[in-house]
């Protein structure tokens, strides 16, 4: 769409420059960085979610912009435009792209005035007349590949783990997100997904592991739950949520945010009391 050529791995980078500096980008989390990537050679961080657990630690001070907002290309759009530079129509277009799809054009709850700012500003420089038509063909896009992924990379493309240490519960909850405008045609494949979501607990010793499906057409978020961990954390942190018969389901209604929706509510259950079943 803009014309811009694929940009080389982080392992080509480094292969060429073993030294070159690096910030991270929308993340800051060691779980979520290339284990090829040398801790000593981070010198900055630009991103817009909370730093809740396995936050990057530096032996120095380093660039950090870290912000409430929708998308961390809302945060570039910005400090492009507070530093008085105007990005090309090709870098536009893609953080363009980048907000629409963080914040579910603009209809997702972490969504902020200043996302809505960005896109206005980035569209024109972009020269998008049409900003629905280029959401809907991106997220077109981004579900027709989904329905092809394998079941290994829907589990594990957007995953995350938090850490917690109360009381009553010490371990990993990994969770994962798969946002789609075609839910069922993912959720058809609930099986094999939930004995792929169970690989993956195991292989990376998780004490919970979720998956949740997100519509982003309706705005309707559906959890996954492979085991009885799951289905005691999934009803203490959202106790309106309704199962399906066997309990692999639980529609969470309008919930589709693991940043605003999801992660908090788990929180707040397991720092509450709750506990993992025994059996």
């Amino acid at each position: 769409e803009w014309g811009m050529e694929k940009p080389p791995t982080i392992e080509e980078v480094l292969k060429e420059n073993s030294d070159v500096k690096i910030c991270l980008v929308d993340y800051q989390q060691t779980t979520q960085m290339n284990p090829i990537i040398n801790p000593a050679n981070v010198v900055g961080v630009i991103d817009h979610h909370a730093l809740q657990s396995k936050t990057i630690v530096t032996d120095r001070p380093i660039l950090i912009d870290v912000r409430p907002w929708g998308s961390m290309s809302t945060v570039i759009a910005h400090t492009f435009l507070t530093h008085q530079r105007r990005p090309s129509i090709e870098v536009a277009g893609m953080m363009l792209c980048a907000i629409l799809s963080d914040t579910l054009n603009l209809q997702g709850p972490t969504t902020t005035e200043w996302d809505r700012q960005m896109v206005t500003v980035l569209s024109e420089i972009a020269q998008v007349e049409d900003v629905q038509l280029l959401a809907t063909q991106l997220f077109n896009a981004k579900s027709k590949e989904l329905a092809d992924m394998s079941v290994h990379g829907l589990v594990t493309g957007d995953q995350k783990s938090f850490s917690f240490e109360t009381e009553h519960f010490e371990g990993d909850v990994g969770f994962a997100v798969v946002e789609t405008t075609n839910d069922a045609v993912i959720i058809d494949r609930l099986e094999d997904l939930i004995a792929e979501i169970l690989a993956c607990k195991k292989e990376r010793e998780f004490s919970v592991m979720f998956l949740a499906v997100v519509n982003i057409v309706s705005l309707k978020g559906t959890l996954l739950l492979c085991g009885p961990a799951e289905v005691s954390l999934a009803r203490a942190a959202f106790p309106d949520g309704i199962s399906n018969e066997g309990s692999t389901l639980m529609d969470l209604g309008k919930r589709v945010s693991r940043k605003k929706d999801y992660i908090p509510a788990i929180t707040q259950a397991i720092q509450g009391g709750w506990s993992k079943p025994k059996n």
